[in-house]
């Protein structure tokens, strides 16, 4: 054979032991990764080549699937009270992907979740019937704080506490899911990702913010729990006024003619007192306040209900003047209405905190568990002793103090109200906060909520806890207790 022709022969043979090598290593290694791509049509194809599974409340779907028309994707979801539920679906769209409860099981309600198929489907590639995700939402519960909450920039939280089930959860202004559900709602998804009011944004979860004077009940709880005074009616060294460490700041009082001067903890919560819990957190120092905070669940980044919130924060690196000042939530205190909900879930549930999830179970076409979320996994937080005495003072908030417009006929009503500084040098209108809890001694039903308006669009001067936000917080727990 000719020298030039084997040459040849053999670099032709070299290049196609290459293809077939890079073939075999596609297929072998890489087939995964292309599969799972997200460039790679055939996975849209594929979850939405058939009706979606449900999200459900109260035993029916708030959830469903419209049969489209004029493209590949032969389904697209579509949502029943789309702007009621949107905290708690998310959303699922062919072009912009899937959030909180429809991301996250979305393989589940696509029908491609592994653990649907049987032995047969496995083999033979079979799409398996969708499943469904059970919620722990009440429904009336969540309307109560979605009208309640109204045109007002906020958020709302009801927490079981004795289960830890969250029974309502609702973030305003909301949107429906189903005007970005499909591939051609580009004027829709541009309206609300450039909206300045961020409508996306779960502020239920999503959003911490400075909790103002409902961290108090934080600070009450480490100054019980340390032993620094041991009855929340034991008279404190509380000056009025206060002048913050070091500097000659003077922290003032809300309400100037409150008797806060040396005011026991009761008496402190019932007017909020702010000199009191100021010195109070400066007493204790900063490590033992956030290691209160931490047990109620400040800092906790791993926090899934099961979509993720983000972490409250009780900051470090603090001198006595700022620790002064996270005393009654501000500096650099946040906190999401999920967390502050929890603190009340736990004073309620005489100290112990049920882990807040609002997923009851997974379940395949036939009603199946393939996941089942516990109720009433429970940690101590504080002792039976300092969460009765902080259940009887946060009734006596609402029964004589700032929280009256929390009150509900024939329950045991307990809350603190807040106002959290907004802006440099407090410049903007500031946070309206109410967290809370009642108990029905006749049914034994009890919840715990809390309650945050960012803004409402009232004047600097009409804006508080108990004007705003208390009388929402008022309607999901009377929702609750029904």
């Amino acid at each position: 054979m000719n020298k030039t022709i084997r040459r040849a022969s053999v670099f032709a043979l070299l290049l196609v032991l290459a293809l077939l090598g890079r073939a075999t290593w596609i297929q072998a290694y890489e087939g995964k990764a292309l599969a799972d791509d997200k460039s790679n049509r055939r996975n849209i194809m594929a979850q939405y080549a058939q009706p979606l599974g449900n999200i459900i409340v109260a035993g029916s779907p708030v959830t469903g699937s419209k049969k489209t028309e004029g493209t590949d994707l032969a389904y697209k979801r579509d949502y029943t009270d789309g702007e009621l539920y949107a905290a708690v679906t998310g959303y699922s769209s062919q072009a912009y992907g899937s959030t909180q409860l429809e991301g996250i099981y979305s393989d589940v309600l696509d029908g491609t979740d592994t653990r649907l198929k049987n032995p047969l489907d496995a083999l033979t590639g079979t799409a398996q019937e969708p499943g469904d995700v059970l919620t722990t939402i009440d429904p009336a519960v969540q309307k109560a704080g979605y009208e309640a909450l109204g045109d007002n920039k906020g958020a709302a939280v009801a927490i079981d506490p004795e289960t830890g089930r969250i029974l309502g959860l609702v973030s305003t202004p909301s949107y429906d899911p189903s005007k970005i559900a499909g591939l051609t709602d580009g004027s829709d998804w541009r309206e609300l990702t450039t909206d300045e009011d961020k409508p996306l944004v779960n502020r239920a979860l999503r959003q911490p913010l400075p909790p103002g004077s409902t961290f108090k009940l934080v600070v009450a709880a480490a100054a019980l729990e340390e032993g620094l005074y041991g009855s929340v009616d034991t008279a404190t060294e509380s000056p009025d006024p206060y002048t913050l460490p070091d500097t000659r700041t003077v922290l003032k009082n809300e309400n100037t003619s409150a008797p806060c001067e040396n005011a026991t903890i009761r008496t402190a919560l019932r007017y909020s007192c702010n000199n009191v819990f100021a010195k109070l957190a400066v007493d204790l120092g900063q490590d033992k306040v956030k290691a209160t905070a931490e047990r109620f669940g400040f800092g906790d980044a791993e926090q899934d209900v099961p979509v993720r919130a983000y972490p409250s924060v009780y900051p470090t690196g603090m001198d006595e003047a700022q620790t002064a000042l996270t005393g009654i939530g501000q500096f650099d205190v946040t906190a999401t209405p999920l967390q502050m909900a929890m603190v009340s879930a736990a004073i309620s549930n005489d100290g112990l905190m049920a882990s807040p999830h609002m997923v009851s179970e997974v379940v395949d076409s036939d009603g199946d568990a393939l996941e089942s979320f516990e109720d009433g996994k429970t940690e101590r937080i504080v002792s039976s002793s300092t969460a009765e005495q902080l259940r009887s003072a946060m009734v006596t908030v609402v029964e004589k103090g700032t929280g009256t417009n929390a009150a509900i006929a024939g329950a045991e009503v307990g809350g603190k109200t807040g106002t959290a500084q907004h802006g440099e040098n407090n410049s903007k209108t500031p946070y309206a906060w109410f967290t809370s809890f009642a108990k029905d001694a006749d049914t034994g039903k009890e919840v715990a909520v809390a309650v945050l308006i960012e803004d409402s669009g009232a004047a600097r001067s009409e804006v508080s806890g108990n004007g705003l936000a208390a009388p929402v917080a008022q309607k999901m727990m009377k929702a609750a207790l029904k």
